[in-house]
C-alpha cells in the first residue's frame, strides 16, 4: 500500500459529482489516471449507504495499492479497515477531541487508520499536527464550488505551510491546471483535485494530465 509520504495527487470520489457514474467506476478511472490516494466523500449520505459504497470502492483501490480515505465516518473506516479517515475542524476539535487516537478509540475496534484533518489557518495546522494528524489539508486556497461558504486562505497560507509544516500536507480548493504553477511556486508539493477532474468528460484522461505535470515538475 502506498505511503502517505509518497502521495502527491489526492483525488476524490464525491457523491455530488457522480453524474450518472457509479462510485466504483470513478474510482477505477482515478486509479488508472495515476491518483496516489482517493477520498470517498458522500456528504448527506447515510452511514449505512456510505459503508456499502466503501466496500465496492475498496475492490478497486485495494488491489491497486491505493489508500482509501473515508470522509466524515470513522465507524465506516473502522469496519472496512481503510487506510485513513478525514475530518474537518468542526468534526474534530469542535466536538471536543484533542488527539486522533480518540477517534480510533471511539470505534470500539482495534483499528489503525490514520486521521487526516482540514486546516484553514496556521494555528489550526499546528494544533492538528500536535493532535497527531497523519496529514493535513491546507485550504481552500481559492474560492471553491465544493464549499462555496468557505473563505479562501490564499497562497499566503500555502507559503506558511511550506515553511512550517513537516508532516505531509495537500493544497486544496479550486486547484486546476491553470493555477498549478502558482501553487507550486508557493511551496506546495502535494495537491487535492476535486471538480476539475470529476467534471471532466474523461476522468481518467484528466487525471493523467495532473499526473504528468506532477511527475515532470518533481521528478
Amino acid at each position: 500500500m502506498k505511503k502517505i509520504e509518497d502521495c502527491n495527487l489526492y483525488a476524490f470520489v464525491d457523491g455530488a459529482y457522480l453524474r450518472n457514474r457509479t462510485p466504483e467506476e470513478l474510482a477505477r478511472s482515478l486509479v488508472q489516471g495515476g491518483a496516489d490516494i482517493i477520498q470517498l466523500r458522500l456528504k448527506d449520505w447515510s452511514e449505512q449507504k456510505a459503508e456499502e459504497v466503501a466496500w465496492k470502492v475498496l475492490e478497486v483501490t485495494r488491489p491497486a495499492g491505493i489508500p482509501l480515505v473515508i470522509n466524515d465516518f470513522p465507524g465506516v473506516a473502522a469496519r472496512t479497515r481503510v487506510e485513513y479517515v478525514h475530518l474537518g475542524q468542526e468534526d474534530f476539535f469542535e466536538t471536543g477531541h484533542r488527539f486522533v487516537h480518540e477517534i480510533r478509540d471511539e470505534t470500539g475496534k482495534e483499528v489503525s487508520f490514520g486521521v487526516g484533518l482540514s486546516s484553514h489557518a496556521p494555528e489550526q495546522a499546528l494544533r492538528a499536527v500536535e493532535a497527531g494528524a497523519a496529514y493535513l489539508g491546507v485550504g481552500p486556497v481559492f474560492a471553491t464550488r465544493t464549499k462555496p461558504q468557505a473563505v479562501p486562505v490564499t497562497l499566503e497560507y500555502v507559503r506558511w505551510a511550506a515553511k512550517h509544516i513537516q508532516i505531509p500536507w495537500f493544497a486544496i480548493g479550486s486547484v486546476n491546471l491553470d493555477n498549478l504553477s502558482q501553487i507550486f511556486e508557493a511551496g506546495a508539493r502535494r495537491i487535492c483535485v476535486v471538480s476539475d477532474i470529476l467534471l471532466a468528460q474523461d476522468v481518467e484522461k484528466r487525471c493523467l494530465l495532473y499526473r504528468h505535470v506532477l511527475d515532470k515538475h518533481f521528478s
